[in-house]
């Protein structure tokens, strides 16, 4: 097929050599890239049990056919390996160029395996691999070695990088790129920390071949008027994710003080016109049309962003309600190398902790001076920082308030509350990866466009369901979640560019096929249907304020839609997949 260059550069870093491979063309046409094929590869080979941070696990950097081709928002990187936060399968994303320099280099994916002995980075100019220590650098934040790398291998290299969160092998730790773009969920920072490995230079010379480049051309400058460009995405550009505090705040699912209610009346000073008036310039990842990020300023606090995630959880979620003490927490987050959603679920749990009575933490809602010493206490284990380093789930086990650790399988909730949005508390449930919006997105139509009723079970183990295939096969393409494309799109674009015939029904298939292929990695992995639920705040105690007062999921409700949603997967009653369906699958 076009658009892959049939390709795998396999890399030993015990041993300090890489070959190249054949991509399996067979799983390639099952499962596109990205995070299904990535998924292929690690569920194939990876070892049942493998500790993730053992040299044994494997860190895996998956493109896609569309890649490095003029197909709009197809800019990303798939990252994929075993979760040291959750033990789950992970696959995260990351925007910036990486990935069409990676693709430019030669290669459709790139697998790591082993460990170095010493602190080294990977140098990667086309068919040229290098091994190079990197003691200097360890220690250093992620935007400070990529200033370091820039400047030794010249502006023309696209680099990843890991702060001192990754070093410290800390279950929240992300992969940096472009300074602030990140692959942030899950610990996929503390892999490759544990492979002692502090970053990854690329530079290519290629190119990508596409079945029909004439077609390619004008069928995609069609697209990209008609489809990409439009009043329904150029929301990215003017306003950025910052658009989603108004939304949310009016639709009753703006988290506050560690999701104890969900509204704050104080969203002026973060909302997205306060972002615009901070913003200094604008920037989009390799062949994006859409061009999200926003550079903020405020004083000397300074970063692409805050996207809402951070707006949201480290703004009125920890009782802040500054933007520029927000813009800093997200800029010393990305400096050292945190996830800036589990970073600061853990500080928001923290406070709630200590104002409880139940441990004291040092750190109260709204404590602007504290919460900013947070980021590199954690990252560093340092002082308080050595226990807020486990994540919520471990720390409750510990010090109780488990009932209120916002998290699912160890991963720690997103920007949503889920008590005024009945299916997004479904999706995190389900989620493979743990709680995440990224796997299905029904708050969209629960709130934002208010066409489904948000405060009832009926219906909603279909619209997560739905949700997932979409973003399954849309994440395989490897598209940009801000373009809304369709399935009947993508298809006719990897049809145009690999040469095969997609259509529409073949997406739902492969985005079906991936949702089984990773719910079988974490049946393996010991995951069953008792993991598949929320905390206990969210079926006990109802929200205080807002349009969606009074509101909880009643447990039977959410019991109820998970059995429906089970039923539709065509898995057993306690959530495992059937030995048929694995045979059907090839699994």
């Amino acid at each position: 097929m076009f658009g892959y260059q049939n390709n795998v550069l396999r890399i030993d870093l015990t041993a300090q050599t890489a070959k190249q491979e054949p991509l399996n063309m067979e799983w390639a046409k099952k499962y596109i890239g990205g995070k299904g094929l990535g998924i292929r590869y690690l569920y194939e080979e990876l070892k049942p049990n493998t500790d993730p941070l053992s040299p044994e696990n494997k860190l895996i950097f998956m493109t896609a056919p569309l890649t490095g081709t003029v197909v709009p928002n197809s800019g990303k990187l798939a990252i994929i390996s075993r979760s040291p936060a959750t033990g789950t399968i992970l696959d995260c994303s990351i925007g910036g160029h990486i990935a069409i320099e990676i693709k430019y280099a030669g290669y459709d994916a790139i697998i790591l395996e082993g460990a170095l002995k010493e602190p080294g980075y990977l140098y990667i100019e086309d068919d040229k691999i290098e091994f190079i220590p990197a003691n200097d650098l360890w220690g250093k934040g992620s935007h400070e070695t990529e200033s370091f790398l820039l400047n030794k291998h010249g502006r023309d290299c696209k680099i990843m990088t890991i702060g001192p969160a990754g070093e410290n092998l800390l279950p929240m730790a992300c992969i940096n790129s472009d300074y602030y773009r990140q692959a942030g969920r899950g610990g996929i920072g503390a892999v490759m920390g544990s492979k002692k490995l502090k970053a990854v230079v690329v530079k290519g010379s290629g190119g990508v071949k596409v079945a029909d480049m004439e077609k390619a051309l004008t069928r995609v400058h069609e697209i990209l008027r008609q489809d990409t460009v439009t009043e329904d995405n150029l929301w990215a550009y003017t306003d950025g994710t910052a658009t989603l505090v108004e939304a949310c705040e009016a639709g009753g699912v703006l988290p506050s003080k560690n999701f104890q209610d969900a509204t704050v009346n104080k969203s002026e000073g973060f909302n997205s016109d306060r972002m615009i008036e901070a913003r200094k310039g604008k920037r989009g990842c390799g062949s994006c049309a859409l061009g999200c990020g926003n550079f903020t300023k405020i004083g000397d606090a300074v970063v692409e962003g805050p996207e809402f995630e951070t707006l949201s959880l480290a703004g009125p979620n920890c009782g802040v309600h500054e933007l520029k003490a927000i813009v800093k927490f997200n800029q010393l987050c990305d400096d050292f190398g945190l996830d800036t959603i589990s970073a600061a679920v853990t500080v928001s749990w923290a406070m709630e902790m200590t104002e409880k009575g139940l441990k004291d933490f040092g750190i109260r809602f709204g404590d602007i001076e504290g919460y900013l010493q947070m980021p590199e206490k954690i990252a560093r284990r340092s002082g308080i920082g050595a226990e807020l380093a486990l994540g919520i789930k471990e720390l409750s086990k510990r010090y109780g308030g488990e009932e209120f650790a916002m998290q699912s399988k160890g991963l720690e909730f997103p920007g949503y509350e889920p008590r005024g949005s009945w299916a997004m508390g479904l999706a995190y449930a389900v989620a493979d990866r743990g709680a995440c919006h990224m796997r299905s997105y029904p708050i969209a139509s629960e709130v934002y466009e208010g066409t489904v009723e948000p405060y009832t079970g009926e219906g909603k183990a279909k619209l997560v369901y739905d949700g997932q295939v979409y973003n399954a096969v849309k994440f395989s393409g490897i598209i940009c979640d801000f373009w809304g494309l369709g399935l009947d799109t993508l298809a006719e674009l990897l049809t145009i560019v690999t040469g095969e015939t997609f259509t529409e029904a073949d997406m739902e298939t492969i985005g079906d096929r991936i949702i089984h292929l990773a719910r079988a990695f974490n049946q393996r992995e010991g995951f069953t249907g008792k993991d598949d639920t929320l905390p206990r705040r969210i079926f006990n105690e109802t929200l205080k304020s807002g349009v969606a007062a009074g509101q909880r999921i009643p447990e039977e409700v959410f019991g109820k839609m998970l059995s429906e949603y089970y039923e539709i997967m065509g898995w057993q009653p306690d959530g495992t997949i059937s030995p048929e369906k694995l045979e059907e699958l090839a699994l």
